[in-house]
């Protein structure tokens, strides 16, 4: 989980993973493996295939396009 002060992307990270039951780390894969795609196709990858909100799917994609350096 994030620490209370966390801001940004991984603010959203424990409430992700309360509402759509999975780590983190899995939808962070999810992304990776969906490169190329461009932030918004992302974005729109996990809304339309796994029903995530638009401000979480955000999140994660943002989160982890930044961590890769992308």
């Amino acid at each position: 989980m994030t620490d209370p002060a966390t801001k940004g992307p991984a603010s959203y990270f424990p409430s992700i993973e309360k509402k759509y039951g999975k780590p983190i780390a899995e939808w962070q894969a999810l992304v990776r493996a969906a490169l190329p795609a461009k932030h918004m196709e992302l974005v729109a990858m996990l809304k339309e295939q796994h029903g995530m909100g638009h401000g979480h799917a955000n999140a994660v994609v943002a989160y982890t396009l930044a961590e890769d350096g992308k």
